[in-house]
Formats: structure tokens, sequence, C-alpha cells
């Protein structure tokens, strides 16, 4: 064979292989899928997040935290820094109240995505844990919350070589943590290009404390959303581009022994837990390939998934809301309180809704 013949043969065997991966990971972002409205009464914008509320985390008797502002590699996005906003979801009317930030934080590169909270079991004290990305790096800020005074004391920037891609972080206590890492490369052509068309489970979840920084479970395709149950006996991660749930016991080390995954039938994100029912209430992606295009004309819609009894042998999921994204576009995460539900997306608004 000559030499053209050769050139010609690979880059036909490449065509294939990149074709066929192509194919694959349309098939993982469901990007034939056709959404059929499931609309929920009385869904009311909240004002002040048409900026996204990619992450939001009830505590306390009422409260919330929302991230906002995120901007990440392809997805469409404010060029104003991030903002933290507090939520009082008792209010008749929720307002979503910015939260100013102690003049010793860069405020200028600050890009929240995924958070949690910690409260001090001694004194009470709340602790935010915030996923940041300035100069699309990754790190984890540590903020306590003055209520008084609306406003967030930085503390502390968390920052490993582990930690290299971080979407969603699970406070443990004020020094430790579980993060689960989106994608395994840290270079954005990697990250952006090679990752996606491969589509190999190369994701995972990293537990980070003082003592040790170590990861504790992996094989995912891209580890996103991270929460616990109430009895802090197990760790739930969403895998999004397998669809699932999976279920994982934690142990006296931190390790996390894997129990089952839960398939959910969209891309999910973010995890919340009901506290006092321990069920779980999901945001998600029911074509994750539109999140990416950024078409306006044929935007990205959003769904809610809800899981009763994970932890059952016969978990009970359910689609509570669904939308075209005429209402909302890339939902992220929901969030129930009082009867309401609370929804959040990447970069658009936020909707507050009546579940009956």
């Amino acid at each position: 064979m000559g030499k053209c013949g050769l050139v010609a043969l690979v880059v036909a065997a490449v065509s294939v292989l990149l074709g066929e991966r192509i194919v694959n990971l349309r098939k993982r972002t469901f990007a034939s899928r056709e959404l059929v409205n499931n609309h929920l009464p009385n869904c009311v914008p909240l004002k002040n997040l048409n900026d996204g509320s990619e992450d939001i985390t009830v505590f306390g008797d009422g409260l919330a935290f929302v991230s906002n502002g995120l901007k990440y590699p392809g997805i469409c996005s404010s060029d104003a820094p991030g903002k933290i906003f507090l939520l009082d979801l008792k209010e008749s009317r929720v307002r979503p109240i910015e939260l100013r930030v102690a003049r010793n934080f860069d405020l200028e590169t600050f890009n929240p995505h995924g958070i949690s909270v910690y409260t001090d079991p001694n004194d009470d004290t709340v602790y935010l844990f915030v996923v940041s990305h300035p100069h699309h790096k990754s790190q984890v800020e540590l903020f306590k919350f003055v209520e008084e005074e609306l406003s967030l004391m930085h503390l502390k920037t968390f920052k490993h070589e582990l930690l290299n891609s971080v979407n969603d972080i699970l406070a443990l206590g004020v020094d430790r943590f579980y993060a689960t890492n989106d994608h395994y490369f840290s270079n954005e052509l990697l990250k952006m290009i090679v990752e996606p068309v491969m589509c190999q489970p190369w994701t995972n979840v990293v537990y980070y404390s003082p003592e040790t920084v170590k990861v504790v479970s992996e094989g995912y395709y891209f580890a996103n959303g991270i929460n616990i149950s109430p009895d802090k006996r197990y760790v739930y991660v969403m895998d999004l581009l397998d669809h699932k749930v999976h279920v994982l016991e934690m142990k006296e080390d931190h390790a996390l022994d894997f129990v089952k995954a839960v398939d959910v039938g969209s891309l999910c994100d973010n995890i919340e837990v009901d506290p006092k029912t321990g069920d779980l209430w999901l945001g998600c992606h029911p074509n994750g390939w539109k999140v990416f295009n950024n078409d306006l004309k044929d935007p990205p819609g959003s769904e809610v998934i809800y899981i009763k009894n994970i932890n059952s042998e016969e978990p009970l999921v359910t689609q509570v809301f669904a939308d075209d994204g005429h209402k909302i576009i890339g939902s992220s995460v929901a969030t129930t309180y009082g009867g309401k539900l609370l929804i959040g997306s990447i970069f658009h608004k936020a909707l507050w809704c009546d579940l009956d």
C-alpha cells in the first residue's frame, strides 16, 4: 500500500471512530428526545436571578442560599461576577437578597457553582462552602454566614491537584468535604472536546480533609450533584451522562462503598434531599444536547424528578415538572418547602411553584 493509500485509510478509520463516538454522545444526551410539558400551577419567576441559580440549598428554618452567575465553558452566561443570594421561603412573596461579601475576597473572579451548608452543632454557626472557578480553575471557598448583617465572611480557600474540575460539594465539617469532579482533565481543550467525544467513565468523587485528600469513588461518566441522607449513612452521587443516581454507603474512614444505582431517565444535575423523608429532588436536563447549542429558538428544556424511598428495594421515580424551555431553560436544581417547589437553572431564571 502506498503512502497516500495509508493516509486515506487512517483518515477513514478516524472518521468512522469519530462518527461512532458522536452518535454515542447524542444517545447519552438524549439529543432526539421531544419533551411533553408537565406544568405546575402558579409558577412565578423570582426577581434578580436572571443570570442563573445553578445550585440552591435550604437550611435552618426555611432559609436558602442560591449560587448565581456561573460561567461554564460552552454554556451561555453573563459577564457579571458571580453572587450568592439568600431566600426566606417562609415569606408570602419570596425576595432574593444579594449577600454582601467582606472586602478580603476577590469578587471580580468569583464564579460560583455547587454549594453546601454545614451548621456547627455546638453554636449553630452556619458555614457555606462554594465551588468556584476563577479563570476556569477549580477551588472551594469557605464562608461564615452573618445573618444579622446579611453578609458572608470569607474564611479560607481550599485547593488541591485532585480538585481539578469540581462540580458540586458536600460539607462534612468546617474543614472537610466530599467533592465531585465532572471532568478528568484540567486543560479546557481536552475537557470540552476530547472528553465528550470519548465519553468514558473517568470522573470521580474526592474526600478532602486536613489529614488526607483521596479519591473515594470513581467510574462516573460525568460526576455531578452530591448529597447525603438525613441519617448521614448514605451519600448520593449523580452521574449525569449515565442517567443514574449512585447510592454509596459512607464508612468510618470516609470511604464510599457502592450499594446500587437508580435510573432516573434524564440528565440530572444537582441533588437535594428532604430532611424529613429522605426523598430526593433532582433538577434535570431532558435534552442535554440542546444545552450546548445555545439556540433560543429551540431552547433546552427543564425537568424535575422526584425519588421516593430511594434506599428501599423498589424506589419510586416520578417526573413532577417538565417544560420545553419557554418557562425555564436548563433546570439544574429543585427543592421543596411548605408545599412549594423551587426550581433553579444554570443561566436562566428560577421558578417558585405550587406543588398541589
